[in-house]
């Protein structure tokens, strides 16, 4: 299994993910992009971490990485390994008193923690083949393509914009009578406020 190593390039949103985030990594000897959908918890954890944003309260990456530095664990390499029905699959290689351990974990939370731990990340080469978007040599004198706003990537979702969103997907909680989902994204939503 050969593995290639990439890094963020940045978070976007889309309308049509319903509250959902493109988390785009990029091969850094190479010219392809994976886009992955996370969560909008998952993020505010990274595009938190990527700001040097320290929220008031350790949110549960940074609970990890307290409770890791308190035991010595040291997370040396996330790798996104598999792909099945569309979802992808990661670890996380951690080493504890000269023992490596391979933990698995959803791709968002590993990210979440690499940024935290300053780990490399790394994708295999078969997932990028799958999955990966080859960016399109342009040709001299031909101009570059304008992106949809939707497509629009930032190098990180500030706060401010998590919170717009929380507050547009709890909206829609509501007006679909999806009152369990309206209560997380409320506490959420009052939590943020309360850190900043």
């Amino acid at each position: 299994m050969r593995k290639l190593q990439v890094d963020i390039l940045g978070l976007s949103t889309s309308p049509h993910t319903n509250g959902a985030y493109a988390l785009i990594l990029y091969e850094l000897e190479g010219k392809r992009k994976l886009p992955i959908i996370i969560g909008g918890f998952e993020a505010q954890a990274i595009a938190l971490k990527l700001e040097n944003i320290k929220p008031p309260r350790p949110f549960t990456h940074d609970l990890f990485k307290n409770i890791a530095d308190a035991f010595h664990l040291q997370v040396n390499e996330i790798i996104i390994d598999e792909l099945h029905n569309e979802t992808f699959y990661a670890k996380v290689i951690c080493e504890v008193n000269g023992e490596v351990h391979e933990i698995d974990a959803r791709p968002s939370d590993a990210i979440a923690i690499a940024v935290r731990f300053n780990a490399p990340l790394f994708v295999t080469e078969e997932i990028m083949d799958e999955a990966g978007i080859k960016e399109e040599q342009k040709e001299e004198g031909e101009e570059e393509a304008v992106p949809e706003p939707d497509e629009i990537v930032s190098t990180a979702v500030t706060p401010d914009t998590l919170l717009k969103e929380l507050q547009i997907s709890l909206n829609e909680a509501v007006n679909n009578e999806n009152y369990e989902e309206a209560a997380k994204l409320r506490d959420q939503i009052s939590r943020m406020k309360k850190g900043s």
